[in-house]
């Protein structure tokens, strides 16, 4: 083998190791990538579950009162409802300022 070649093979095995790491890299940066998807969507996940969770307890809170003024017999009912209307227009109401 003559110095032409040896530098030829040397050239083609520098091709090789050159492409292999950018394939490599490539590779690395795509999971990366991945890993951080998946990290917001499961964070994204969460933040949904606990609004799930805020408005399942308020719901049954209401169904609660609901079912308290339904058994009940006595004429407060109306003052009672009142007072769950009041309730709601409170709740609701710094909702529109926000927006």
């Amino acid at each position: 083998m003559d110095f032409g070649e040896f530098m030829g093979l040397a050239v083609a095995m520098g091709t090789v190791v050159a492409i292999f790491g950018i394939l490599t890299k490539t590779y690395l940066r795509r999971l990366e990538h991945k890993e951080r998807i998946a990290a917001i969507r499961a964070q994204g996940t969460v933040s949904v579950a606990a609004d799930r969770s805020d408005v399942i307890e308020r719901l049954e809170h209401r169904i609660r009162v609901l079912e308290r003024i339904a058994t009940d017999k006595s004429e407060n009912v109306a003052a009672q409802i009142e007072a769950l209307r009041n309730e709601r227009a409170a709740l609701s109401a710094p909702a529109k300022e926000a927006v």
